[in-house]
């Protein structure tokens, strides 16, 4: 009904679809346009914006879900044959990957330049949509802030052992490890993870997870993604349980990205790009902001008053496009004893 309107009214049709442009969305001209999503983001975080975009626009989307490696290796498998369009993925790590291997367009300007250049691709085949820091959650009747370390390297000293909770097949730990790689060099980052083994530190599925088994004091920190404790503290603020963001210029305090690409094999690129628009757009922020706790990376949008401004936070000099060498990452988690 909404689009035979807009064929009925030309001039308000223009209205509606500048004001689109500048919001980040883009009313279809043509309900039988189809999407294809590969999505490393979850469902239930991902699929909101997703249904929100094909009601406002009319384009039907099909969305293939899964973790960012799979989707990574399912496209880079596909190769030429790959029916997707977007990717979307929960890190730079794997979003680099892909572009390394030429499966992902250069975005236009249009795009990269509604985010800082640090969190997107420095050859523009990607763009940042939230920003998510890495913490340490920790007990806040376990232990005291005096006890915690001043550096994430410090986690492998003695005096933590069996204390730590950590998720090391976790796509956004995995990234991390990436950039230990890059910034400390193999064999620090290889003596790091060999001490947080050698601690005793406990493996479990995922960060919510972590964020668990530290509120119930299984384990009296643990290696996460801010967001989480934030939304368990959404549904009990009396949790006994903070995050401890590194001081800056740590290691630790990495903030990395969930991001997305448009597929080089694509045949809609205009149309991949509209939905990465959409999800740059103050509607889609609001809702990485208010709903999963993330950072809005797109211009104008502030973040969340519970957390520390974006700025504040200081991170080692790194480029997340870099982030990309997952396989060297993975083989070194496995040599540790890490992951099977």
């Amino acid at each position: 009904m909404q689009l035979n309107f807009f064929r009925r009214v030309s001039l308000l049709a223009v209205v509606i679809l500048v004001l689109g442009l500048v919001s980040g969305v883009v009313v279809a001209q043509d309900s039988s346009e189809t999407l294809t999503i590969y999505s490393g983001r979850s469902e239930d975080l991902i699929a909101p914006l997703i249904e929100q975009f094909s009601a406002a626009t009319g384009v039907n989307v099909e969305v293939r879900y899964g973790s960012s490696a799979e989707m990574a290796a399912t496209i880079l498998e596909e190769g030429d044959n790959s029916p997707a369009d977007v990717y979307i993925s929960q890190d730079a790590g794997t979003l680099g990957a892909v572009g390394a291997e030429g499966r992902l367009r250069v975005l236009t300007p249009d795009v990269l330049e509604r985010v800082a250049a640090q969190f997107s691709a420095a050859d523009g085949t990607w763009v940042g949509l939230s920003g998510r820091a890495r913490v340490l959650v920790y007990n806040t009747e376990l232990v005291s802030v005096d006890e915690l370390p001043a550096s994430l390297v410090d986690l492998a000293n003695p005096e933590w052992s069996g204390r730590i909770g950590w998720a090391p097949t976790n796509a956004s730990f995995q990234s991390h490890v990436t950039a230990l790689r890059l910034l400390l060099g193999e064999d620090a980052t290889r003596a790091w993870l060999e001490g947080l083994v050698a601690n005793g530190a406990v493996p479990y599925e995922n960060n919510r997870a972590v964020v668990q088994a530290v509120i119930d004091g299984e384990v009296q920190v643990g290696l996460v993604n801010h967001y989480y404790l934030l939304g368990f503290l959404a549904e009990n603020p009396d949790l006994p349980a903070a995050n401890y963001f590194f001081p800056a210029g740590d290691v630790g305090e990495l903030v990395n990205v969930a991001g997305a690409g448009v597929v080089s094999t694509s045949d809609t690129p205009a149309l991949a790009e509209r939905f990465i628009l959409y999800l740059l757009g103050a509607d889609a922020q609001t809702y990485f902001r208010d709903e999963t706790y993330e950072y809005p990376l797109a211009a104008g949008v502030q973040p969340n008053e519970i957390l520390p401004p974006l700025d504040t936070l200081v991170m080692p000099e790194l480029d997340l496009s870099d982030l990309n060498d997952l396989q060297g990452t993975l083989e070194l988690l496995s040599s540790v004893g890490a992951t099977p």
